[in-house]
């Protein structure tokens, strides 16, 4: 029913967006921990509504409220960002206080300040996973 349809290309990931409850920190959490860069913010009256990070190819948006129907705070998603060797991970997080909810031999689990589900991921998928 849904076959791959010529002529058409696979779509990338574009942008993920998560409502958070307060931009600074979640952006303290995502740029200031995590690493990534800010490339837009936008203003709405003197407050900040939304916060967009760079990430890789692809835009992390981190917004005060989110188009479409949905849950009314956070969701059931991981968010997962490849991480080049877990150990430099654990001490950083330790550093900042952020606890590890899981772990497996490959990804650590974390939570951002609105509760979202971040992993932080050593696994390499097999290259033909992208052809």
């Amino acid at each position: 029913m849904y076959g791959r349809r010529r002529g058409t290309s696979a779509p990338r990931l574009h942008h993920l967006a998560l409502r958070v409850a307060d931009c600074e920190r979640s952006l303290a959490f995502y740029s200031g921990l995590l690493g990534l860069t800010e490339v837009r913010r936008l203003h709405e009256g003197d407050a900040i509504r939304a916060v967009w990070l760079a990430a890789g190819g692809a835009v992390i948006m981190l917004e005060k409220a989110l188009r479409g129907a949905g849950a009314a705070a956070g969701s059931g998603h991981v968010l997962a960002f490849e991480a080049g060797d877990l150990g430099p991970w654990e001490g950083r997080l330790a550093a900042a206080g952020v606890p590890v909810d899981d772990r497996t031999e490959q990804t650590l689990f974390i939570r951002d300040p609105d509760g979202h589900r971040v992993g932080l991921s050593v696994h390499r998928f097999p290259p033909e996973f992208f052809t």
